[in-house]
Order: C-alpha cells, then structure tokens, then sequence
C-alpha cells in the first residue's frame, strides 16, 4: 500500500508538471523556452525520485512506468506519421516541380555531406580516444558487459558475409506497401526511393496527359496538407514529451556505473561536441549564422537528446529545415536519408573510438598511419552499409570491428553507460542530417536566405 501511494503522490506531481507547461503554453511561452523548461524540469524530478527512492527501487520502476505514458506515447505518435510524411513530401515536391531539374545532384550532394562529415567524425572519434588514452583494458568486465558480449557476437552472426551489393539492394522496395510498415531496418529509404520512382511517373503523365496530372497533384497537395496538420498537432505535444522522457532516463540511470566510467563517457562528450562544432563552422563557411542555426534546431536537438531516436525527430527534422529555408524535397531526402546513412554519431564517432580501444588488446598499434587510415575508410563505407543491417550505433560498431578483425564482443563493454552516451550520439545524428540538407540547399542555391535569417519563422510559431 506504501509503494501504491507514493506511486500515485510521483503521478501526481507530473502531472502538476504537465499542468505548468500548458499554462505557459496558454500564456504564448515560445516553443523553445517550454522545451527547455520541461528539460530542466525533467532533470530535477528525476534526480529527486532517483535520491529519494535509488534507480532500482519498485516505486521509481512503477512511477516510470506510468511516467512512459507520456514519453512513449510522444515518441510513437512521431513514429506513427514518419513513413506517411516522408512519401507525401517527396511527391509533392515532384508535382510542385522542386525537384524535377536536379534530384540527381540533390541526391549526390545529400549523401556525399552525410558519408564525408561521418569520415570527419571517425577521425574526430580516433583523436579523442587517442587524446584520453582510451583503452578497452581499462574497463572491468562485469555480468551485465559479458552478456552483451555474447549477445554481439550473435548477432554480428546474423549479418557476417553480407556483401555490399547485398546492403544496396536492402534498400530498394521490392514490396513497398511493406515498408510502409518500417518492417525493414531500410524500410524508410525504400519509401523515398519509391515516392521518388512515382514523382518520375507523374511527370511523364504530365506531358502526355496534363489533365490525369492535375488531378493527382490536387490529391497529393490535399493529402500533404492533412499530413502536416497532423504533424503540427504532435508537434504541440513536444514539451510534455521531453518532460516525461526526461524524467524517467535520469530516475533509472546507473550513477555509480556513470561515474565509475566516467573518463570514457566524458570523452565521447568531447568528441560529440567537437562533431557539432564543425556542423556549426561548415555552416559559417557557407555563409550562414550558426548562430541562427542554433537557435532555431534547439528544439529538435533536445528532443533528440532525450528520446534518443533519430527515425522520432524525423518529423521535428523536416519541419526546422523548413525554418531554416530548406525545400521541402531537400529537406525530406536529407532527413530520410540520415536516419540510416552517415550518421555522425553512432556511425562516426563511435564505431571509430572502439576500434581505438580495443585495438591494443590484439596488438595493434591504434597510433599507426595506416591503421588510422584504414579505421576511417571503413567506418565512411559501413555508415553507407549500416542501413543494409539495420542501422544504428551496435551494427556499425559490428561492421567496422569485423571488417578490422577486432573482437565484436569487446563493443560491450560500454553497456551500463550506453544510454547515456546515445543521448549525444543521436543529436548529433540529427544535427549532421540536418546540416547536409541546408549545405545542399546552399550549394545549388535553393535555400532561401530571408527564412533562414527570420526569427519569426520557426517551428514554434505553428506548434
């Protein structure tokens, strides 16, 4: 009966919470400003329930439980309109006619800027490993590391001897109607790929047949503008998502294994920060504020941060870039390619800093030239052939540590702190997605440069 009342007494002091955050809203508390108080908020609740009732205790396992209503429930509502957003915005920017005189170097630019600053990132990654002094021996194996161990090899068995003809053809839709389900690791760039093979079509009919054309773009701009509506409608819902999130990844953290290996999750912050900071500077290259950008992708890397899902902050992707004067197609093929291709994080940066700390342990030299070099061509390939697998820090730890010959078990040995390192991994994930969207805008001169500058357009002046 305890446990059920102080259970109730924490339910009933997020939704105080919760309460707080639409009065802000009611109030006309910008978009920013009420995520980054349910972030704050977030992280004192939950350090106050981990203090008062310790990470493993039934109270706080019960609380979180109920608390996940709320976050998981954000999360799935932005899962739910990913596939259906991605296949209509990439038609529509066929039948507004955005993308019918370049897809080719639009496609080219998005995955040259994703694969490149993923081979930045492995570089960043082997720095940082190298500048701390990382090694895998360092790190005390326990019940938990050794079962993940084991749980790595078996599946680094599931995927060993695919080819990479093998991973490409993974991402064409033999069955589209089944990856508009996300059955498939590559499901959404299967979806892209085939809005993409349709846009094609409708502009052969539009030749030949002008008035079946019209009536399919009317269509497709009446479904488009249903779909965004629905995105707006989750997109409200955004602070009270980070609040939960928030709250139950703080409550249920492992501390004493955070600070225990507290030197290797400090240096994955380094590296993660390091990777931001060139977003930031190939954008001031550009010729475009960081300053701004920053500003305006808060949101969205918060949300990313807490939720560590990439495919969740899809929705939150498109509409930023929009903000930031992206097109539509641009900014759908960047994001939708990004979930999966390139991603700075778990398939730069991480994959590359465990190839460094395990390397000692077989006797290699993780200082040697052509080991470095060797470590950073693989990881820029796998981040194209993640997708083939299933996308996602663990398979990419698996395909760049088999394809070194370094033992897949050793990737491990991180466990107890991976979430909390996932929280940076995915926001840079998301940050680099987005930064090759506005780079490629840039380059082919679509980006328009009076949104990009004004203050006024950004998500929260429609969420």
């Amino acid at each position: 009966m305890v446990t059920i009342g102080l259970v109730i007494l924490n339910i009933a002091i997020m939704l105080l919470l919760i309460v707080g955050l639409f009065y802000m809203q009611k109030k006309h508390v910008s978009f920013s400003k009420r995520v980054f108080t349910a972030l704050g908020l977030g992280i004192v609740f939950g350090f106050a329930l981990q203090f008062i009732y310790g990470p493993t205790s039934e109270v706080v396992s019960e609380s979180a439980g109920w608390i996940n209503l709320v976050g998981g429930g954000y999360v799935k509502f932005l899962q739910m309109i990913v596939m259906p957003l991605v296949f209509i915005s990439i038609l529509t920017a066929f039948t507004k006619l955005k993308l019918s005189n370049n897809i080719g170097k639009i496609s080219t630019l998005i995955l040259g800027l994703l694969v490149g600053t993923t081979a930045v990132a492995a570089a960043v990654g082997i720095a940082t490993a190298v500048g701390f002094n990382l090694e895998a021996v360092q790190i005390t194996q326990g019940d938990a590391e050794v079962a993940r161990g084991e749980l790595l090899e078996q599946k680094f068995q599931e995927i060993d001897g695919r080819t990479m003809p093998q991973q490409i053809l993974d991402l064409l839709p033999a069955n589209p109607f089944l990856d508009f389900t996300g059955a498939r690791p590559t499901s959404t760039i299967s979806v892209v790929i085939f809005a993409a093979f349709l846009g094609i079509a409708y502009l052969g009919v539009r030749r030949k047949s002008p008035e079946q054309a019209e009536l399919f773009a009317k269509i497709v701009d009446a479904f488009y503008t249903i779909i965004m509506r629905v995105v707006t409608l989750i997109l409200r819902m955004t602070p009270y998502g980070v609040l939960a999130i928030m709250t139950k990844t703080v409550a249920m953290s492992d501390v004493d294994s955070i600070l225990k290996l507290g030197k290797f999750v400090g240096a994955s912050y380094v590296a993660l920060i390091i990777m931001f900071l060139i977003h930031l500077l190939l954008l001031t290259f550009a010729g475009l504020n960081p300053v701004t950008y920053l500003k305006k992708a808060f949101p969205v890397l918060t949300f990313a941060f807490t939720s560590r899902t990439s495919a969740g902050a899809l929705p939150l992707n498109i509409k930023t870039q929009k903000s930031l004067g992206v097109p539509d197609g641009i900014a759908n093929f960047s994001g939708s390619f990004g979930l999966s291709i390139g991603q700075n994080g778990c398939a730069g940066i991480y994959p590359a800093m465990l190839a460094v700390m395990i390397a000692p342990t077989v006797g290699i030299n993780p200082l040697s030239p052509s080991f470095i070099v060797t470590v950073i061509a693989i990881v820029a390939i796998s981040s194209f052939g993640v997708a083939g697998v299933g996308g996602g820090a663990t398979f990419a730890a698996l395909l760049v540590l088999s394809a070194l010959n370094l033992p897949v078990a050793l990737a491990g040995l991180l466990i107890s702190v991976e979430p909390l390192i996932d929280m940076g991994r995915t926001a840079v994930n998301v940050s680099g997605s987005m930064t090759s969207g506005i780079l490629t805008s840039r380059i082919t001169g679509e980006i328009d440069s009076n949104t990009y500058n004004d203050m006024n357009e950004k998500i929260e002046a429609e969420a």
